[in-house]
């Protein structure tokens, strides 16, 4: 046979298949119809391997037994999202209400006055007096006590990258994303009045500013010295009788009365950080289209594909994809992601009940409006 019989023949037997394939989706629509009535769950996972070991069997070439077996697990994971569609139609595994920006007595920020945490806070509640916290683990803290109504923390910066500390923390506490807001970032280095830059012994900042200022550090070979906030780095200036500055925002440094030295320092002329705004409780606002989850799943081959399927089958289209290791003394990650859709759309509803089912750690931390 020459190449185009071969492709005709191809496309004859992909025919056949996507009947079949069509032929079998109805029928799993019947297993669902019957579930809902019995109240039964879509996951079974004694009926899952009985199929994958007959599938196995049946395959007469042991080379292509992974390939098989990769085919139905495939076909068996749109089948439960479909399944879980049909059930989860109309009903609503949770129960929130609508954020009350407004009307919120009181905001947790970390660092201090002139930090970009308040800047982010002011561009959501607007001017107000915040309560400062010394660390990211605090504002957490006082978000879980109900001290404050909203917590104001980082999570990513368009340099340099993800706020670690925050991820690292998501994992300890209970608490849901109910917006995200971005920040434009200006970088200054900022010193107390008279003090000029070849005097400059020392340069302290938060982190993260200090990475998204790599380039003009070393030109310059300024010593860097981690601190806790930009701002609470820009007081340590203030108060230090030592020849020393702070990378800050140049608001801040007005602020607190110092001397901008530099000006437009950080790496990359345009330089964003997301925050989000977190709550005790499930808060969904009316705009909300991008839905935030963290979960691990199982060493087990194709786990990783088969988890990015059901967002594939669905039409999402994931907006981020963190990991963070869960420091227990394995080796074992936490992912984080993000993805486009509602807490109302059926889709929605079906993937998180799948991902429920099938992980052993899984817990959806928010919906917000994606920027």
């Amino acid at each position: 046979m020459d190449l185009k019989q071969l492709r005709d023949g191809i496309d004859d037997i992909d025919s056949k298949i996507l009947a079949l394939f069509l032929k079998r989706m109805e029928l799993c629509k019947g297993v669902a119809d019957y579930k809902k009535e019995h109240k039964m769950p879509v996951f079974q996972g004694g009926r899952e391997q009985e199929i994958i070991d007959r599938i196995k069997a049946l395959t007469n070439n042991p080379k292509l037994e992974n390939g098989t077996s990769a085919l139905f697990t495939n076909i068996m994971d749109i089948s439960k999202i479909l399944q879980n569609r049909t059930i989860l139609s109309d009903s609503n595994d949770y129960s929130y209400t609508a954020p009350d920006f407004a009307g919120a007595k009181k905001i947790g920020c970390q660092g201090t006055s002139g930090a970009n945490s308040e800047a982010a806070a002011e561009k959501v509640f607007g001017k107000r007096e915040f309560t400062f916290y010394p660390s990211f683990e605090e504002v957490f803290r006082a978000v879980q006590a109900g001290e404050v109504d909203y917590g104001v923390l980082p999570v990513q910066n368009s340099t340099a990258g993800s706020v670690d500390s925050t991820y690292d923390l998501m994992a300890n506490y209970p608490f849901y994303i109910v917006k995200m807001v971005t920040l434009e970032i200006d970088h200054c280095l900022a010193a107390k009045k008279g003090t000029k830059l070849e005097d400059i012994t020392c340069v302290y900042s938060h982190r993260q500013a200090l990475s998204q200022c790599e380039v003009f550090l070393s030109r310059t070979k300024l010593k860097k010295h981690e601190y806790s906030n930009t701002a609470t780095a820009a007081e340590k200036v203030l108060r230090s009788d030592e020849p020393i500055a702070a990378i800050c925002s140049t608001s801040c440094a007005e602020k607190l009365g110092l001397e901008i030295i530099a000006r437009d320092i950080a790496d990359c002329t345009i330089n964003r950080t997301q925050f989000i705004i977190i709550s005790k409780d499930l808060q969904v606002a009316e705009d909300s289209n991008a839905v935030s989850v963290m979960l691990t799943i199982p060493h087990t081959e194709g786990s990783l594909y088969r988890l990015l399927t059901k967002f594939y089958v669905n039409g999402m289209n994931l907006l981020r994809i963190e990991s963070r290791p869960i420091r227990d003394g394995s080796f074992d990650v936490m992912f984080f992601l993000d993805f486009s859709g509602k807490l109302s759309d059926d889709s929605v509803k079906a993937v998180l009940r799948d991902l429920e089912e099938n992980l052993n750690n899984f817990r959806c931390i928010g919906t917000f409006k994606s920027e």
